[in-house]
């Protein structure tokens, strides 16, 4: 997988982005968001991916900050939200309004954005309020270590086969009670005990 790439801009689109790395240029489709914040053509930029493969593509997402791509990644994991809408939740609200809309069950606010009808919108909220909630009060919605931490481990858990359920509820536990400094690793083998 594709965490982020490092290179030069080469083309900014409202709906893509081109960065050349080392002589590769590779295309990512991004949200008017991370378009805005992205420099001009031919400057240095750095953008956080998440890259999906299904049967007839494998296509780049590029995202300004990984909070962005976090948000990205709960809101595909909602049935009826795809790519191509949860790139439109992200081109028409920011990051936090997007988050409160959800936990506060604005339901109207979210049926606003193109494509998301009625059902979508409450399936969003009953699927993600909790998640969402529960990384606001833990203070892991950011890009900070914590969110890193937490996500990583969970990857980690979940490759070694423990059920995502057992695996969340052991990582935040051991993050609640541990220093700030707390390691990658040192999370992951407390977590294993």
């Amino acid at each position: 997988m594709i965490a982020h790439l490092n290179g030069i801009l080469t083309e900014k689109e409202p709906t893509h982005a081109v960065i050349d790395v080392n002589g590769v240029g590779y295309l990512l489709k991004i949200s008017l968001q991370t378009c805005s914040a992205l420099p001009d053509p031919g400057m240095p930029c750095k953008l956080y991916c998440l890259q999906i493969i299904r049967e007839d593509a494998h296509t780049l997402y590029g995202f300004a900050t990984r909070d962005e791509r976090g948000i990205f990644e709960h809101l595909i994991s909602v049935s009826g939200i795809g790519p191509a809408i949860a790139l439109v939740f992200l081109s028409s609200m920011s990051g936090p309004e997007i988050i409160h809309a959800i936990v506060s069950e604005d339901v109207r606010t979210i049926q606003g954005i193109k494509g998301i009808g009625l059902k979508t919108a409450q399936r969003a909220i009953i699927e993600l309020k909790d998640k969402l909630r529960k990384d606001q009060l833990t203070g892991t919605t950011g890009a900070g270590q914590p969110n890193r931490i937490r996500s990583e481990a969970l990857a980690a858990l979940v490759t070694l086969g423990i059920p995502r359920a057992t695996a969340e509820k052991s990582v935040d536990n051991i993050l609640k009670r541990a220093p700030a400094d707390i390691t990658l690793e040192e999370a992951i083998k407390l977590s294993l005990r």
